[in-house]
């Protein structure tokens, strides 16, 4: 048990990156909860998109909403919805963030792939950290970040791998070194490579799959088989979207496209529209958890989010990947490490067609075996372990605070 004397629970804060989509609040919302579990913990989950909140909250956990940024087609941040400049809105989200690591005083911070914070957002808050010293600060990284040559120019650029040398006591990776490994990828030193522990895929990001009644639970009843088309918070997912609402679909078969809450209004009508004219395909917006829809699809086509991914292996469903390919390669790595073990198929970006979607649709292979199996998905259950087995923290107030670097 980590929690400090006198304190009956243990403290966790989580920051999640969040500047495209959902799936970086999503993934936290699964570590949260299953770190919270048994009613030992308080976890407090710090996020930069509102609608985390559409999300049922685990018990002992709870989230505070930072004023959202976006990220453009170019990689670049901007502010979601308010019209400031992107520095003012990264201060507001640094001052507030401040203040909650203050109050909350965690016992573990886990933080969420960017080591200092969006434009360094994070950094006030890891140096207020450092003074107080009692706390664990954890790197959480999902397996694929980018190109390694990508990824090791921004952290020697971002100073990344020296604030993780000097301020990080763990880096978690969620995923399975027989995919990727960033250790051996990304060239991490010695120093660095000793902070690593693997957790496995978290393969069950989503609920109950026998949750009757809720949204996902009716899209597409009484349907004989189904496909899904997912794209994620559906920000660039357009394309893949209407290239399914135009695809053939197999007789008896119902086509279900998840938009995602963040695809443009006026292309999410043309969805819509397309859907209407269509007897065999339907649409909708947000699930605030798809288990229950994928625990009854045949097909999934899909893009290549670790999310998404995680949950599709998990619930051996069949899935095509159309991966995102820029401004990051992330998506196109991760597809095509999975297929080489014959875990999926993948469909280039450049390759996509209703005609292609609808070939793959009409395919009858033979069933692949079990992904738990021939990968690690039970990262969720181990991160208790992981938890209970980090070092003590690098910084002790006993020793007097330390200010770090700038």
């Amino acid at each position: 048990m980590l929690a400090r004397a006198g304190q009956t629970r243990m403290r966790i804060a989580l920051y999640s990156h969040d500047a495209q989509g959902l799936g970086h609040v999503r993934r936290n919302l699964a570590i949260a909860g299953a770190l919270a579990a048994g009613g030992r913990r308080d976890v407090l989950l710090i996020a930069g998109a509102w609608q985390a909140g559409r999300f049922a909250m685990p018990p002992g956990v709870e989230l505070l909403s930072l004023p959202a940024l976006g990220k453009s087609r170019e990689g670049v941040y901007r502010p979601r919805a308010l019209t400031l400049p992107v520095e003012t809105l990264i201060h507001l989200r640094s001052e507030t963030m401040c203040a909650a690591l203050e109050s909350f005083e965690p016992d573990v911070l886990i933080v969420d792939k960017h080591p200092l914070g969006i434009e360094g957002e994070l950094r006030a808050g890891l140096d207020q950290l450092a003074a107080i010293g009692h706390t664990r600060i954890v790197l959480g990284l999902r397996e694929v970040l980018d190109e390694p040559d990508v990824v090791r120019a921004e952290w020697r650029r971002d100073g990344s791998a020296e604030a993780i040398r000097r301020r990080f006591d763990a880096i978690w990776v969620y995923g399975d070194p027989r995919v990727y490994d960033p250790v051996r990828e990304y060239g991490f030193d010695a120093g660095l490579a000793a902070k690593v522990r693997f957790s496995g895929f978290l393969g069950r990001l989503g609920g109950d799959p026998d949750r009757r009644g809720t949204p996902a639970a009716t899209v597409g009843a009484g349907a004989e088989r189904l496909a899904l088309c997912l794209v994620g918070g559906g920000e660039d997912g357009f394309d893949l979207a209407a290239a399914f609402a135009d695809a053939p679909l197999p007789r008896g078969t119902t086509g279900v496209v998840v938009t995602g809450p963040f695809m443009p209004t006026p292309q999410r009508r043309r969805i819509e529209a397309r859907a209407a004219v269509r007897d065999d395909l339907a649409v909708c917006d947000f699930l605030d958890d798809p288990a229950p829809l994928l625990a009854r699809a045949g097909s999934v086509v899909c893009m290549g989010g670790y999310n998404t991914v995680c949950e599709l292996l998990h619930h051996g469903c069949r899935p095509l990947v159309v991966p995102r390919v820029h401004p990051r390669r992330e998506q196109l790595i991760r597809a095509e490490r999975l297929a080489a073990l014959d875990l999926l198929d993948v469909l280039h970006p450049g390759d996509l067609s209703p005609a292609a979607l609808g070939a793959w649709l009409a395919e009858r292979r033979p069933a692949r075996p079990p992904a738990c199996e021939v990968i690690d998905l039970n990262g969720l259950a181990r991160l208790e372990r992981m938890l209970e087995e980090l070092p003590k923290p690098l910084f002790n107030a006993h020793a007097g605070a330390r200010a770090l670097a700038r």
